[in-house]
């Protein structure tokens, strides 16, 4: 069991806002950083990562290896019962990809759903697979599930109304990316025709509202490179897309109980930094809440509202080597 380092609040505060801890207590518009602890650091690079909560545990999922890319990628699982103390469930390895990007979810019938991407081992058919892997407790897991088509990188799958949808987007070109549903969770079919949306669309925070409204936040590279805000009801063929105004790396988005919409995920300007932000479904714009202790290699956050604190599991190599990083944030209040 790997015991946990906490960085003082004080120090989390100073490198995280540019203002007194004073004036962010006053600010009924900033959020206030509670913690920032290093959960894990034991492989040469640890990195892109994804938050859960499972039968009253925490699990944090990653991908482990040598470097940012490298030919051997694997996915580990730790667990937690207080978010304090971390241990290892699973180390999810293949022998012919380099395995990437883990995202963890919540299955209907109460299993935990890996999936991740597998960068193939050359030759292959193809340069990328998308997989996905089933667990009841988080320790034993099934074997790998292709998902999607080969090239497109099913992002992270998100459940509603029974079912598992996705987005992949292409790893060749043409660039291109497609909304995907699951009826099992094993088989995914492309909805609709791929998005009408100009450049190098990527990664994405996908959400469903009560009303079964789809939302999408997408990441853009090269030019134009501004997060583009998704919209689409059921059947999920027809989006509407705005500019959120600007840069969302490796972007995550949840929604609180009071309703509101809480996005994380790398900002550039000023350098690269794991950011949080309040998202207006209106406007499609953001406001930043707060930027977490983070710099050069950083962000991929996983997101979760517990215990009236928004918990955040992030990458950053700010201290040198690329870390597995957790925080607890309070939100400001609703605005009435």
């Amino acid at each position: 069991m790997l015991r946990t380092t906490c960085l003082g609040l004080a120090i989390a505060l100073a490198v995280a806002l540019p203002m007194s801890a004073a004036s962010a207590a006053e600010s009924s518009d900033t959020a206030e950083i509670v913690s920032v602890k290093k959960i894990w650091d034991e492989a040469p690079h640890n990195a892109f990562t994804d938050l859960v909560r499972f039968k009253d545990q925490w699990f944090c999922v990653f991908r482990e290896g040598a470097g940012h890319v490298s030919k051997v990628g694997s996915l580990r699982v730790l667990k937690s019962t207080d978010g304090e103390d971390w241990e290892s469930a699973a180390l999810v390895t293949s022998d012919t990809a380099d395995l990437r990007d883990a995202k963890i979810s919540v299955t209907p019938d109460g299993k935990l759903c890996l999936a991740g991407a597998g960068a193939l081992h050359q030759p292959a058919d193809a340069k990328h697979q998308s997989y996905i892997w089933y667990s009841e407790d988080g320790s034993k897991w099934s074997d790998a599930i292709e998902i999607g088509d080969p090239n497109f990188w099913l992002w992270r799958v998100v459940w509603h109304d029974g079912k598992a949808y996705g987005v992949g987007y292409s790893t060749v070109t043409p660039r291109a990316a497609r909304f995907y549903m699951s009826e099992d969770g094993k088989k995914f079919e492309q909805v609709g025709e791929e998005f009408a949306i100009d450049g190098y669309m990527n990664e994405t925070g996908l959400l469903f509202l009560e009303d079964g409204t789809a939302m999408c936040l997408i990441r853009r590279d090269g030019k134009p490179n501004d997060a583009l805000l998704g919209t689409a009801q059921p059947p999920y063929a027809d989006w509407t897309w705005k500019s959120v105004g600007q840069y969302v790396g490796g972007p995550q988005m949840i929604q609180l109980q009071d309703g509101r919409f809480i996005v994380g995920g790398r900002k550039v300007a000023g350098g690269a930094k794991t950011a949080l932000w309040e998202l207006d479904p209106k406007t499609s714009q953001l406001t930043e809440l707060a930027v977490l202790p983070s710099g050069g290699d950083t962000s991929y956050p996983g997101l979760v509202f517990h215990d009236g604190k928004l918990w955040v599991s992030y990458y950053s190599s700010h201290e040198g080597k690329t870390n597995i990083y957790l925080a607890q944030v309070k939100l400001p209040s609703a605005k009435s």
